[in-house]
């Protein structure tokens, strides 16, 4: 199992009750989990435990074997960089740097995704191709689309091959269609890397596109009245 969570709890400081509390959840070496729920629910705090950003008061967070709710915060940071790629709701690029720049980040921070990369920049430029970005190599992001920003923030996250993605409410900004062909690029190109994918969103509509959906309703028993943060 690539992601085990087990009795975990988690309560925000001064809250009164916990925002999450979930006896168990699992993501497989490549399956595509689509997380689903309301604002509120407790998904972004999720998200943040997962990727070692915060750490639960209760229970375990095992990720390839490792248990992220006993590492330091400087090793859950490594842990992080090695073997995660994030796409951030709001992407999250430098605006500063070309587009091939941005997607080289990941392995300028992590010797390992900078080995599994081989020749990185060759891979960035595979990537690129594979999302029709070939023509965007040198331009800086803000000149870009929102629709081509979530593009490179996808070739961000899956060059040197984590062996997990997960996505924050990626598709948000784009319409039906554009969502559509956005989660059958991520999927093709994770494939090819044989990365994992935990999506999370409030459309339901995008479920039927993946192997499993969860509903953090169902499996989260804080409370769900805290805000979604």
């Amino acid at each position: 199992m690539l992601i085990e969570l087990a009795d975990l709890q988690f309560t925000w400081p001064r809250a009164a009750q916990p925002t999450l509390d979930i006896p168990a959840f699992t993501l497989g070496r490549g399956e595509r989990v689509f997380l689903h729920g309301p604002s509120g629910s407790g998904k972004s705090t999720l998200l943040s435990i997962l990727t070692g950003i915060q750490v639960p008061q209760r229970g375990q967070v095992w990720m390839l074997g490792q248990n992220l709710a006993v590492m330091s915060g400087p090793a859950r940071d490594r842990f992080r960089a090695d073997h995660i790629g994030y796409v951030f709701q709001q992407f999250n690029l430098l605006s500063y740097l070309s587009v091939l720049d941005n997607v080289l980040l990941p392995c300028q921070f992590s010797k390992i995704r900078r080995h599994r990369a081989g020749n990185p920049q060759q891979q960035a430029l595979h990537l690129l191709e594979r999302l029709d970005l070939t023509a965007y190599l040198n331009c800086t992001v803000n000149a870009l689309s929102v629709g081509q920003q979530q593009r490179v923030a996808l070739a961000r996250a899956l060059i040197g091959a984590p062996e997990v993605l997960i996505a924050d409410e990626p598709t948000s900004a784009l319409d039906v269609d554009r969502r559509t062909a956005f989660i059958k690029l991520l999927f093709e190109c994770a494939d090819e890397q044989q990365t994992a994918v935990l999506l999370v969103s409030h459309d339901p509509q995008l479920a039927l596109q993946f192997d499993r959906s969860v509903d953090l309703l169902r499996i989260n028993r804080g409370n769900l009245e805290l805000a979604d943060v």
